[in-house]
C-alpha cells in the first residue's frame, strides 16, 4: 500500500484586487460551503488591507485566511512591509513568498524567498514557497532544472509537511489562459515530489505540492487529479464566488 496522499489545499490569491464591496464574495462562498463535505481545505489571501475585513466576514467558516508577502523581520523600519508576526495577528494561518510576479516586479531571489520562509515558520504560520519556470527555461528543456534549483534555494532548514506547502506555478501559465497538459503537470510535481525526499527526507510524502497558473472551474478536476497534485493555488477565479466554488468543487 502506498503512501497516504495529503489532505488538499485550495488557496486563492487576490494579488493587488478587492475592495469593500467585494467582501460579499467570501461571505458568499462561506454559504455556499456551510453544508458541504470538504475534502480537501479552503483559503483566500486578499490584499494585507483587507485581512481583517476578511477575516470577520468568514468568521464561523471553514474557510481560512493567509497573507500575499511578508518581510523576513519581524519588525523595525521597513516602510511598506508587513511582518509574518502581524499577519498572524490579523488572523492569517499562512503566507505566500516567493510568487514569480515578486520575483519578477521586486528582483525577489531564491534566498529571499527562504528568509520569508523563514519568517513565517519563526511566526508560526505555514509558508507557501511558490517556484515554477518561464516559458523561454521550458522552451530550453531547462523546467525540471530551474525547479530543482529554485526548490532547493527558497526551502530553510527546518520546512516539514506541518510548516511548508509548494506551489508549482508555471510563469508563462499565469493569468494568461494558458496551461501545461496533465502529464507536463503530473511529470513536475512528481519531481518536485523526488527533490523533496533530498531536502526533508521521509516527510516530503506529506508535503502538499499545489498547482497554480490559469486554473479555472473547467479544467480543476482534470489538474487536481494528476498524480502529486495536492490541491491549487488559484488567481483571477478565485475572485469571484461561484468561480472558486467550481475549483473546490474537484474535491467535493
Amino acid at each position: 500500500m502506498g503512501p497516504i496522499a495529503p489532505r488538499a489545499l485550495v488557496a486563492g490569491n487576490w494579488k493587488m484586487n478587492g475592495s469593500v464591496a467585494m467582501l460579499k464574495e467570501p461571505r458568499l462562498l462561506a454559504g455556499m460551503l456551510k453544508d458541504v463535505k470538504l475534502k480537501c481545505d479552503v483559503m483566500i489571501c486578499p490584499p494585507a488591507v483587507l485581512l481583517r475585513r476578511v477575516k470577520s466576514v468568514l468568521k464561523g467558516s471553514r474557510i481560512k485566511v493567509g497573507g500575499q508577502d511578508c518581510h523576513w523581520s519581524p519588525s523595525g523600519a521597513h516602510t511598506g512591509d508587513v511582518s509574518a508576526e502581524m499577519l498572524k495577528e490579523a488572523g492569517c494561518t499562512a503566507v505566500i513568498v516567493g510568487h514569480s510576479e515578486r520575483r519578477t516586479n521586486h528582483g525577489e531571489t531564491d534566498a529571499v524567498a527562504a528568509k520569508k520562509a523563514t519568517a513565517a515558520h519563526r511566526a508560526g504560520i505555514t509558508a507557501i514557497v511558490c517556484i515554477g519556470e518561464t516559458l523561454d527555461e521550458r522552451k530550453a528543456g531547462q523546467t525540471l532544472e530551474v525547479v530543482s534549483r529554485q526548490l532547493k534555494g527558497s526551502l530553510p532548514e527546518g520546512s516539514t509537511a506541518a510548516n511548508t506547502v509548494i506551489a508549482y506555478e508555471p510563469v508563462w501559465a499565469i493569468g494568461t489562459g494558458l496551461t501545461p497538459t496533465t502529464a507536463e503537470v503530473a511529470e513536475v510535481h512528481g519531481h518536485i515530489r523526488a527533490e523533496l525526499a533530498k531536502l526533508v527526507g521521509a516527510a516530503s510524502e506529506e508535503v502538499r505540492i499545489l498547482y497554480g497558473g490559469s486554473v479555472k472551474p473547467s479544467n480543476a478536476a482534470e489538474l487536481m487529479a494528476a498524480a502529486n497534485v495536492n490541491g491549487a493555488l488559484v488567481g483571477g477565479a478565485s475572485l469571484k464566488a461561484a468561480d472558486f466554488l467550481g475549483i473546490i468543487k474537484a474535491y467535493t
